[in-house]
């Protein structure tokens, strides 16, 4: 694709990555390039839009057919009024970071019927959301679409991520096919610490960027794990 060059403000922006070895002006007009779709505008995906908005991503699509509750305040940092759209929140959070990013709003649920069609027209997707069915649609869809996947997951003070990629490890060769949702401890049952959601939805962003410009090592067929109370990162492979 033909770069779009970067204005007199972008460059000043982004400034940081500029100048960074082995990002430079080819990895921002990458980013600038990229279309991305973040679904789950939650714990997760608050950190990952936020640090995706700054960065410079082209197109950012948001999914999230909920709206902000109270009890959301507490991780869910983007969003500040009960009540709103957490898709239409979002948005307006990362236009306002970042009015160069271009923000594309999904306030419908996702399933099995819309979607391919969501998904349609991006070049990477987030999942950030709390149950292995919507799950398991997501990495289907990202499959047959041939997109790569970068996904996180949290509990309590544990979290954990990985990248499912076009010829790589599948998303049921980490999770079992006879678990379901039934067998996930729920935040509203088990609590979660707010700052944890901070971390993984923050290493979700890295790998994004990381799959986007090219740059180190993603996270394919490995699983990076953290310890919130002992403070400690581990990784196995899958």
């Amino acid at each position: 694709m033909a770069s779009d060059p970067l204005s007199p403000e972008e460059t000043s922006r982004y400034s940081r990555h500029l100048v960074l070895k082995g990002m430079g002006g080819a990895g921002q007009q990458a980013l600038k390039r990229a279309r991305v779709l973040v679904v789950g505008a939650g714990g997760l995906g608050s950190p990952a839009i936020a640090y995706l908005a700054g960065a410079g991503i082209g197109t950012l699509g948001i999914v999230d057919h909920d709206t902000v509750s109270l009890s959301n305040l507490h991780r869910q940092v983007i969003h500040t009024t009960v009540g709103d759209s957490k898709a239409e929140s979002a948005g307006r959070f990362a236009h306002a970071l970042n009015p160069h990013v271009s923000i594309v709003i999904h306030t419908t649920r996702l399933d099995a019927t819309n979607a391919a069609a969501i998904h349609t027209g991006y070049d990477l997707v987030l999942d950030g959301t709390d149950n292995l069915s919507t799950r398991r649609i997501v990495a289907a869809t990202c499959e047959s679409l041939g997109l790569p996947l970068v996904s996180g997951a949290v509990s309590m003070f544990d979290g954990q991520v990985t990248v499912f990629a076009p010829g790589g490890p599948r998303f049921g060769d980490l999770y079992p096919a006879e678990a379901d949702d039934a067998d996930l401890p729920s935040c509203e049952a088990t609590g979660i610490l707010g700052p944890l959601t901070g971390v993984i939805g923050t290493l979700m962003a890295m790998e994004a960027i990381k799959l986007i410009t090219g740059i180190g090592e993603p996270l394919i067929g490995r699983v990076l794990t953290y310890d919130g109370k002992g403070g400690r990162f581990s990784e196995f492979g899958y």
